[in-house]
């Protein structure tokens, strides 16, 4: 698995992104930037030379039991993963964050919309999932705004809703904030269930990136109304 995972960040993911256009940084971090003008009310932004991070203290997960098999019953098989499932939706309440969700596309990423790295997971794998998005009105600002105050200590706790193209409703945590990142390497390093987010933190090549992770709580059926939402994406640059 690990050797699948080193062709994928070293073959994969270079070749991709050197095909649209958008290299990366340091040892791997998208360089997903935006501008962030002055009228959107952040100034600065300008990251510090070490890479700072706030967590939540850690919860125990509740460890599921299963009842012992009677003689002669036959185990029910664990639920399994749509291949197709993708992720559509993105909400955090919190923050006024509402946001369709797509493929990216092949050159700089879209406005009015977030979006998700292909080469990692989708929610219920197992693995991150990986959201980014533009550090701009409507979009991921509130997340680089959050981050300014104290590292982002306020957004821990807060509650991540993340919709699938199956009609799936998956609830998350932020239990951990990182501003001035370069690296994808602890998102491809997961082998849990994640949901890892990211915006800029300043204009076009500014290189850190604020990265915010959630650990899940729940999952639920949802109305297909709500987990398909109508997207917008606007080329923009």
């Amino acid at each position: 698995m690990s050797g699948l995972v080193d062709a994928i960040r070293t073959r994969v993911i270079p070749a991709t992104l050197t095909a649209i256009g958008v290299a990366l940084l340091g040892v791997g971090l998208l360089s997903y930037g935006d501008p962030v003008s002055a009228d959107q009310g952040v100034v600065g932004a300008t990251p510090s030379p070490t890479p700072t991070a706030v967590a939540a203290a850690p919860t125990p997960s509740p460890l599921i039991t299963l009842p012992p098999l009677q003689t002669g019953e036959v185990p029910t098989p664990l639920p399994t993963v749509p291949a197709d499932r993708v992720a559509t939706r993105i909400r955090i309440a919190a923050l006024g964050i509402d946001l369709p969700i797509v493929k990216p596309p092949s050159g700089y990423p879209y406005c009015d919309v977030a979006m998700y790295i292909t080469q990692l997971g989708q929610p219920g794998e197992g693995r991150a999932t990986y959201i980014f998005a533009h550090a701009r009105t409507d979009m991921f600002l509130p997340i680089l705004q959050a981050s300014l105050v104290q590292n982002g200590k306020k957004m821990l706790g807060m509650v991540v809703e993340v919709w699938t193209s199956d009609n799936q409703r998956f609830l998350y945590e932020i239990t951990e904030v990182r501003r001035h990142q370069l690296s994808l390497d602890d998102a491809f390093a997961v082998t849990t269930e994640q949901l890892w987010m990211q915006t800029s933190e300043g204009p076009k090549g500014t290189p850190g990136k604020t990265q915010v992770i959630a650990m899940p709580i729940s999952q639920q059926a949802a109305d297909p109304a709500d987990a398909h939402p109508t997207p917008h994406p606007l080329v923009c640059g």
